[in-house]
């Protein structure tokens, strides 16, 4: 079945969400790898998780320069945790990801 690209692009985003919170994909190039999308869609998803109040902050790796490190969601604002992952297969489903 055919989503919407509303629908695709908030599942996207809660979809990053947990790989970053459950350190599967904590990177851009961790998230290429796990999902597929490409460099400027992983750069523009993890932008937009503000937009849901989801506070995802760089992490730099101490004593390493040049953004050497990785992202950690602070807070999931307004976003139940537990039903994303409750719901992984679903998002993973609708989104056409592995």
């Amino acid at each position: 079945m055919e989503i919407s690209k509303t629908r695709s692009s908030f599942y996207r985003r809660l979809y990053v969400a947990w790989l970053i919170d459950s350190g599967q994909a904590a990177s851009v190039p961790a998230l290429m790898a796990a999902t597929g999308m490409p460099r400027r869609t992983a750069q523009d998803t993890l932008t937009a998780l503000e937009e849901l109040d989801i506070d995802c902050q760089f992490a730099q790796a101490e004593g390493e320069r040049n953004n050497a490190g990785h992202y950690e969601i602070r807070s999931w604002g307004p976003i139940d945790k537990a039903w994303v992952g409750a719901n992984l297969p679903r998002l993973k489903q609708a989104l056409g990801y592995p």
